[in-house]
């Protein structure tokens, strides 16, 4: 591939093929789930998507369910024993030794020893069970409102009866295409909590570490259930999602409720992050557009971003330095808090979708080749 495919695109091959092609795609799907991630030495040099911190260690995830770990800053790779084949799009570790990762066919994967194994929690399956009980449990309520409601307050609940109905079709056809949506982020803040978002408007949470998870997509305002492609939470305590069409929510009680906030944008976008400073987040997506806030999300500015690359991911180091990377080679640099940046375009031109900070002067990303060890500002070290 010329450029690295965004979490966004592969997830929309993906369902596409599946309403293409449903029965073939269902036997795919159910054979990534039940075959484990062949080992091999390339592993560091393929595919990969997101990349971690577990403690002092590093954890990265990508294609065929590769996932390898480094206790040496990243200079060599071990494979761990992973269940599943499907792409994983993104792991989040909470301490050294618990974390989670995500990716295709709905996959959430769980490990407790700083990622050396992993075990599979939830897949597509269970969310299609899940959201067709769901839906099935909301029409039949507002059937029996319908059916007690004043002449008054008939006209919108035939309204949002109309809309249930169709939520249960959709739930049931979801349902005999099979595992085939894509989990795209994933974000735990302790080793109970947790969330995991994804195409078509999934939101799921977890209060007790993955044993259980509840869908939320219900409780965001997402009628033409548009892609959620990142989640985050930032200094202060507030959680942003961000995705397809300029969407952007805000949740300030844990993910209990959410807020549609105004978006300054109509283009897609693929990361959001927090900085140094309280209640300071930054959205980047598409042709290196990227917005920040000052309030906690009630106001944002233009980021003179300096590239027309698609920006992926963000990593600060904990200061004033932030990095992000994109596709076509596409690094920017700001040491100033995310107010301004540099561009630097990596001479291989590669996608690259990952990075995180080791220290203050070094990074270790990750993309269409693999692991890359770089300065913030893209240059390899």
């Amino acid at each position: 591939m010329n450029s690295l495919l965004s979490k966004l695109k592969v997830g929309v091959i993906a369902s596409t093929a599946a309403i293409s092609c449903a029965s073939p795609l269902a036997y795919a799907v159910q054979d990534v789930l039940e075959t484990t991630s062949a080992q091999t030495e390339l592993a560091a040099s393929h595919l990969l998507l997101d990349v971690a911190k577990a403690g002092s260690r590093l954890v990265a995830v990508g294609g065929r369910g590769h996932i390898i770990y480094s206790d040496d800053s990243g200079v060599s790779w071990v494979q761990a024993q992973v269940p599943v084949s499907t792409l994983l799009t993104a792991v989040s570790f909470v301490d050294a030794q618990n974390g989670w990762a995500v990716g295709h066919s709905g996959v959430i994967l769980h490990s407790q020893d700083g990622g050396e194994t992993w075990a599979k929690q939830f897949d597509g399956d269970s969310a299609n069970k899940m959201i067709i009980t769901q839906s099935e449990n909301a029409l039949a309520e507002l059937e029996r409102a319908v059916e007690q409601a004043s002449e008054d307050d008939l006209e919108e609940l035939e309204y949002k009866l109309e809309e249930a109905e169709y939520a249960v079709e959709d739930a049931k056809a979801d349902a005999q295409v099979g595992a085939s949506k894509p989990l795209l982020d994933v974000l735990f803040s302790s080793r109970e909590e947790g969330f995991a978002v994804g195409a078509y408007g999934f939101l799921f949470k977890t209060n007790d570490g993955g044993k259980t998870w509840e869908n939320y997509g219900d409780r965001i305002d997402n009628l033409d259930r548009f892609h959620l492609n990142a989640i985050t939470k930032i200094k202060g305590g507030a959680l942003f999602i961000v995705g397809e069409g300029g969407t952007m929510y805000r949740s300030t009680d844990d993910g209990e409720s959410w807020d549609t906030l105004d978006s300054p944008y109509e283009g897609s976008f693929f990361g959001v992050s927090g900085t140094y400073d309280r209640e300071v987040v930054l959205a980047f997506g598409l042709r290196g557009n990227m917005f920040r806030s000052e309030d906690n999300g009630d106001s944002w500015e233009r980021v003179e971003t300096n590239t027309e690359g698609t920006l992926m991911s963000a990593s600060t180091d904990g200061r004033k330095k932030i990095s992000v990377v994109g596709n076509s080679g596409v690094v920017i640099m700001s040491s100033d808090g995310g107010r301004s940046f540099s561009e630097t375009i990596r001479e291989n031109r590669l996608g690259n979708s990952s990075a995180v900070y080791i220290d203050s002067e070094r990074l270790v990303m990750v993309g269409e080749n693999g692991v890359n060890l770089i300065a913030p500002n893209g240059l390899n070290l």
